[in-house]
């Protein structure tokens, strides 16, 4: 060891020294001795690995600052500018204010989540939405769970273990992370009994398959991806004919679900739950956090002798949501009772609905303050663009929008300097996510509500590593 770096070592402050500084008795009041003493013992480590000297003032700042990274909580805010109003990474859609209320109600009191306030006695959580679900779909009965696919779980384990579960080729649906129907068929206990071919099944196709040992016909709403040209596919009406005729049961899988008409908002037309059910399905499936804007939930509404059998099943209670998640979506529901100021109170339509013009103009008053932040390495300029729904609702269909194109300079490597840019955004205080198109990052504007937050962020934009991705 050199003379010097047993100088530094000597002179390194004890854990005791920097606990008594002024402080690190603040640090001790803000986040606890406990964790002080481990954050200024990691720093006096490093520093002592590292044969440097470091005062009592510098060990607790270098401590302070990794609490209060540590602080941080992982599920951090982010802007949305991906386009994808419904972006599944992104946490899908964001709650109304009435539910927010509701959730902080519930999260606050002790609530009458199972229990009868009129009776006294003990109570049936489903009670909460039992009936705004019956009054918005025109079902018989009506159950939640915690999303779309345990709904489609547990209605195949309920109604077709053991059993026959037929469904078209074209429909055995591949959603997010991988999740495969087949899959989760399997899972439930049912037998995958496959029809048709993947772009054309007939009616003939399932009044074949049926047998003394079907449980259930399944129509899955392909709303991730769309086939086109020489097709052929079963209308849901039609084939719930064909499903009572034999007396088995017909489950319509929706996916995301919507409890209202789009195209009274100008959106293209997506099949309602009041829809599958006026079509004749004994049941139906549809999500919670999707079109209906509310949080992760799956719902299963249809027939009462149905339900009641999904009910006795023991899966029903591993499945089950909480006190919060049901106050949400009671007051979520509620909100489309009111389908005239339904824009205005839920966001996931608010977005959706909104004029290009306007994004257009947030973009024109930004794009001044957004340059000066990007300084003289990147260009940027209002572009038209396209949004989309997202979280497999409508995938061929797009809502004209508006953004900014941020474009390196030239003489900068497009695909470094890009990735630096989207890196360094990535690190603000409320990261900005957008996505790269045509060499490009587009910030598409239109879940950007608050520009004021936006620009507060972005000026805390660093760009000294993007300055060393040149070509």
């Amino acid at each position: 060891m050199m003379k010097n770096d047993t100088t530094a070592l000597r002179k390194l402050p004890s854990v005791d020294e920097v606990m008594r500084s002024p402080a690190g008795a603040d640090a001790i009041d803000r986040f606890g001795r406990t964790a002080v003493v481990g954050a200024v013992r990691a720093v006096l480590g490093e520093t002592r690995a590292a044969r440097m000297a470091l005062s009592p003032d510098q060990t607790i700042a270098d401590a302070l600052s990794r609490l209060e990274m540590s602080a941080q909580p992982n599920l951090r805010p982010v802007f949305n500018l991906t386009g994808t109003v419904l972006h599944t990474n992104l946490g899908r859609a964001l709650i109304a204010e009435e539910a927010i209320e509701a959730a902080v109600t519930a999260m606050r009191s002790a609530v009458a989540l199972e229990f009868d306030l009129e009776s006294g006695k003990r109570g049936e959580r489903d009670d909460h939405l039992r009936g705004l679900l019956c009054e918005l779909t025109g079902a018989e009965d009506a159950t939640v769970v915690n999303n779309n696919a345990s709904a489609v779980l547990i209605v195949l384990n309920t109604l077709a273990l053991g059993r026959d579960a037929i469904v078209s080729r074209g429909e055995l649906i591949e959603i997010g992370g991988a999740f495969r129907m087949p899959d989760i068929m399997a899972r439930a206990g049912a037998k995958l009994v496959e029809v048709g071919t993947t772009n054309r099944t007939h009616p003939k196709d399932y009044a074949g398959a049926i047998t003394d040992g079907t449980g259930l016909v399944l129509k899955v709403h392909t709303s991730n991806y769309r086939i086109d040209g020489f097709t052929k596919e079963v209308p849901a009406r039609e084939l719930a004919a064909i499903a009572r005729a034999r007396n088995v049961a017909m489950v319509n899988d929706l996916g995301s679900g919507t409890l209202a008409d789009l195209t009274r908002f100008g959106l293209a037309h997506e099949p309602t739950v009041a829809e599958a059910i006026a079509d004749g399905a004994d049941l139906v499936t549809f999500s919670g956090d999707k079109l209906l804007g509310g949080p992760q939930a799956g719902f299963i509404v249809g027939r009462r002798d149905l339900l009641a059998q999904i009910n006795k099943n023991p899966m029903k209670r591993a499945l089950r949501v909480d006190k919060m998640r049901l106050a949400i979506l009671e007051a979520t529901l509620k909100l489309y009772r009111d389908p005239d100021r339904l824009v205005q109170r839920l966001p996931t339509l608010r977005l959706l609905v909104r004029p290009a013009k306007d994004i257009e103009a947030l973009g024109r008053r930004i794009l001044a303050p957004v340059s000066s932040a990007l300084g003289s390495s990147y260009a940027a300029e209002v572009v038209a663009c396209a949004s989309q729904i997202g979280s497999g609702a409508l995938p061929v269909e797009t809502i004209a929008s508006a953004g900014l194109a941020i474009r390196p300079k030239a003489g900068r490597h497009e695909g470094h300097a890009l990735a630096a840019l989207t890196a360094a955004l990535r690190t603000l205080p409320v990261p900005i996510i957008g996505r790269i198109e045509e060499q490009a990052l587009l910030l598409d504007l239109r879940c950007l509500e608050d520009e004021s937050a936006f620009l507060a962020s972005l000026s805390k934009l660093d760009l000294a590593g993007a300055k060393d991705a040149r070509a």
